[in-house]
This record gives structure tokens, sequence and C-alpha cells, in this order.
């Protein structure tokens, strides 16, 4: 099959889902039945993979993936643990055409995630999708606005929501008093991007639908698996990548839904290659009353530095660091004063629960796509603040930035590939 007919056929399955989606019942409404889902992407959703296969009464019907090895790899281990039979395919599509399906999980790259996402919920799917969810602030609207006209349940990835309830109850609980700022850290060893032989594409690997609706704009091969995060017209850095986690546990903690002025400073300094993306810096956000940091060191470790937790609270009566699953209090002068264990597991299994219960019986999303697009924005922002070199100024109500003309180059995308209908 050719790409052009590829695209046609996509583009006639597309209007035929769109137009039965209103005619599809929420699998909540049948809280007795077994799901059926699909995951999309199998590196990080290898993950989603083994999180379902240990949660009751769901059968994961498809698995999709560009990459045949991958694909090859993924199959087996549904089928060592599934006694249900798991279909393998490269088109995504293929499974917006079945009407058994109730979820899919997208565990694609960034610039998948809202294009991929709206087709889905177009189709009548509820939608499980990795962070951030979005590749630039227009496909957050659109995410969210798809998440309310097609009825769809959408949950984010940021499995922190659901791990770090508990230390969040105590904070709010006034463990440290008033709270007033927050501090969040990402270090790590990460090395020189593009090198042949170490994330580049396999040779059998369908580059047409890796890129999808995205434009050309380079040789991509280089950059797979993985490396397409440190470019813009791909990724969103290393903000839009791990800084999303502890960014909400942040915005999370302070009760904040958008700041009021950002800046984030940094650079490329410890390779000297085609990565676009700052690998060390600093994002500030002010709220007004409070505010935030996030520190990067994506290529040195800093392992002499002993911190005491990967998110910092400050409140006026001492300092709260919080772990996966753990928290430790200490008062002004430093000296600790209590500790907390989480009893949630800090794991997929949890979070993606909580999706297929809400689903099934109507329980609370822990990362409603609304709400997780909130604190995706923030890297939207410092990303911005970073590329213009400027002092981004926004209403900390809706998240807009004030100066458009700013901010308009680096909104959404221009324009998607021909063959693909990016809308909601």
């Amino acid at each position: 099959m050719n790409r052009r007919t590829l695209l046609t056929q996509g583009t006639a399955a597309g209007a035929a889902v769109a137009l039965s989606s209103f005619n599809i019942v929420r699998a909540a409404e049948q809280p007795g039945k077994k799901m059926k889902v699909a995951v999309i992407a199998l590196g990080r959703g290898m993950g989603h993979v083994s999180a379902l296969l240990n949660l009751p009464d769901v059968e994961i019907a498809y698995l999709c993936e560009v990459d045949p090895k991958r694909l090859e790899r993924g199959l087996k281990v549904v089928s060592d643990k599934q006694q249900v039979s798991c279909q393998g395919v490269k088109d995504f599509r293929k499974i917006l055409e079945d009407k058994s399906v109730d979820a899919v999980f997208i565990a694609t790259p960034n610039f998948w995630h809202t294009p991929m996402a709206l087709m889905a919920m177009q189709a009548g799917k509820h939608v499980y999708v990795e962070k951030p969810g979005s590749q630039n602030p227009r496909e957050a609207e659109m995410i969210v606005e798809a998440s309310k006209k097609y009825n769809r349940l959408v949950q984010m990835g940021n499995q922190r929501r659901t791990w770090m309830k508990e230390s969040i109850d105590a904070l709010h609980g006034g463990a440290i008093g008033e709270v007033k700022f927050g501090r969040a850290t990402y270090y790590n060893k990460r090395k020189a991007i593009g090198v042949p032989g170490e994330l580049a594409a396999p040779p059998d690997l369908d580059m047409d639908l890796w890129q999808g609706p995205v434009p050309d704009e380079r040789d991509m091969k280089p950059f797979v698996h993985y490396d397409w995060h440190w470019l813009w017209h791909w990724g969103n850095g290393e903000l839009g990548n791990n800084g999303i986690h502890t960014l909400d546990i942040l915005r999370w903690g302070l009760k904040v839904d958008y700041p009021e002025r950002i800046t984030y400073l940094g650079n490329r300094y410890w390779y000297d290659d085609k990565q676009e993306t700052p690998d060390t810096g600093t994002a500030v956000y002010d709220c007004g009353k409070v505010g935030f940091e996030w520190v990067q060191s994506s290529c040195h470790q800093r392992s002499a530095e002993k911190g005491i937790g990967e998110i910092v609270f400050y409140g006026d009566k001492g300092t709260m660091g919080i772990g996966r699953d753990s928290w430790t209090i200490y008062d002004l002068a430093g000296a600790e004063t209590g500790k907390g264990k989480a009893t949630i597991k800090g794991n997929d299994t949890t979070h993606i629960g909580n999706f297929l219960d809400a689903i099934r019986n109507n329980a609370k999303l822990n990362s409603p796509i609304d709400e997780g697009q909130k604190s995706t924005m923030l890297c939207h922002l410092g990303n911005i603040a970073y590329r213009t070199n400027t002092v981004v100024r926004c209403d900390p109500k809706t998240g807009k930035v004030l100066d458009k003309a700013a901010a308009e180059k680096f909104w959404g995308r221009p324009e998607y590939r021909k063959g693909w209908d990016v809308k909601v």
C-alpha cells in the first residue's frame, strides 16, 4: 500500500467513525462489561501493557507500532499472559474502526498526542494519553475542547497525581503551615544526540506513519526512537519530557492554575550536536502570592548534591520534601519532625486502574485532561519564554499570554501535513 492509498483510506475511515461516534454507549453505563483496549506505540507503551495485564476485567485487543520488532516483542509479552488473542497493527486507524474497543492508550511521541487523541474521541473511544498530551498551546486547547465535545473521558499519564495524593493531602492539611514556594529538580546523564546506531530508526520502520501529521522538516531517522524530544519541531525539550511530572505537583501543592510571569534560562552546554533545547536551565513561575521553580541538569547528575526530595515545598512553619511514595517534614531550623509513607504504589497500574475505574464505575479521574493541560501549559509557557528570550506574562485565570505578538509564533502549528485533518 502506498502513502496516497493509505491516507485516502484513512480519511474515509475517519469520516465513518466520526459519524458513528454519537451512537456509541459509554462503557461506564455497562459496569459489568470486560473492557477492550488498545495500546499505541510500544516504547513507553510497554509500561501500559504490563499494567493492563495485571488489572482485572480488561483485554488488550490491539497493539499498534510502526516498528515491526517492537510490535513483535509486544505481542509476545501479551500472548504469554493473556488467554485471548491480541491483534498487532501498524496503522492505528484500523483500531478506530473497531466499535468494540472502549479505550485507547497513546504512548507515541508528543507530536502525535493531540492529533491521535482527537481521532480516537471522534471514533467514540475514551483516551489515556501520555504526558504532556499536547505539543503546543493550541493543541492543549484542542484536546480539552474535544473531550467536552465528544463526552469522552481523557486521562493524562502524569502518574504522580495518583502516587503523591497522600503527600499533597498532608501538605494541604497544614504540615508546614502556609505554603509560599516550591522547587523541583531533574538530573540525568544524557549524551550527545543523533549518534549512529544509538537510537536511530531501524531500516524497516514506517517513517511515513511515524511522522504522521507533522510537516517535513529534516531527515528524522537519526533521532528515532527518543532524540526527537530535543528538536523544537517535534518535541518539547526536558521541560515537556520530565518537567511536566513535577511541575504538575508543584501547581497542585500551591493551589494555583496558571502563573503571572514565567522565565526559563539555560542552554545546550554539554555537547556540540543537533540538540536545540537546553540541557541545563531553570524555569521560574511567579503566581503573585506564591511561586515555584524547576531546575534541570540533563547531562550531569550532580551526584554530590544530596536533595531531600524531587519536589520540595517551603512554608511559614517548615519544609516538606516529597519522593515517589514518601515525604519528610522539617522545621524552620532544618530538624526532621515527621515522615509519611504512601499506601498507593508508585507504578503505572494504580494510575491506569483509576482511568479504567472511571470508565467502568464513574470514579473520579485523578488527572482529567483539562486539569492535566493546565500543567502542560506551564511547559509550553516556559518554552516560549526560553525561545523568545523574554519574561512571558499571562492571565493567571486563563493561561493566555498577554503579549500575543511574542507568543503567536509558538502557539500552534501553522499547518499539518497534507492528508491529515487535525481538528476538533
